[in-house]
């Protein structure tokens, strides 16, 4: 477990290299000391996340929920903007929205920091694990096991890109969150995450967003955004 927690900080410390973050992560705050621990499973919130791990086996039995559960699984920010350009109303990409799409990818590289201590503090275990089932990716339960269920990445990148999206395009904000919402519920149909983790995450990506504010880089480039925004739809 010492090597796979290593060998994950590597990964996120060449992810964040790859991309320019506003902050790093020893630089964000640690959700660890701000929100609370997982449910242990005589918490009555465990309960829950039993009957919602069920709810999302249901939910499975739907082709077009199921698909779009697959194509929100893709751990890449390029295919997040483009989820999130049709609530956003304007197509993301670095082409034709240079200044849309800088803001969007560093401020969610940002963002989906702060994942990264709570996951290896805690190493909760992820439902298919604990119910031994399959998940909706079975290829990938091998490695999804050795990795932390709470919080969940994918909700905190989710929640995340509403916020900066909503921010830019203020019009949008109720789709934009509707999708966001609907993102996190998908980690759940995906047998992925426990509804706790989803709950958290959204409450994690809110501080990271609200931090993130402090940055002057950032305000100048959501300044240049909003710009553009204008720009293409007046």
């Amino acid at each position: 477990m010492k090597r796979f927690l290593a060998v994950f900080a590597v990964f996120c410390t060449l992810s964040a290299a790859a991309q320019k973050t506003y902050f790093t992560l020893d630089e964000m705050p640690d959700v660890v000391k701000c929100l609370p621990a997982p449910p242990d499973t005589s918490d009555v919130a465990f309960k829950y996340d039993v009957i919602r791990y069920e709810w999302g086996k249901a939910m499975r039995a739907d082709p077009e929920r199921t698909a779009e559960v697959r194509r929100d699984a893709v751990w890449d920010l390029d295919t997040l903007a483009a989820i999130f350009s049709v609530p956003f109303g304007v197509e993301i990409s670095a082409s034709g929205t240079p200044q849309i799409y800088k803001a969007f990818m560093e401020a969610v590289a940002t963002i989906q920091q702060i994942r990264v201590k709570p996951k290896e503090h805690y190493m909760r275990t992820r439902p298919f694990v604990v119910f031994g089932e399959p998940s909706i990716f079975p290829e990938d339960d091998e490695w999804l096991a050795k990795e932390g269920s709470y919080p969940s990445g994918h909700t905190i990148r989710g929640w995340g890109a509403a916020l900066v999206l909503a921010e830019i395009n203020p019009a949008a904000a109720e789709r934009l969150f509707a999708r966001g919402w609907r993102y996190g519920d998908n980690r759940v149909i995906a047998g992925a995450h426990w509804q706790s983790d989803i709950d958290a995450s959204r409450a994690a990506a809110d501080i990271a967003y609200s931090f993130i504010q402090t940055s002057p880089a950032y305000r100048k480039q959501i300044a240049r955004a909003r710009k553009e925004f204008r720009k293409l739809v007046r």
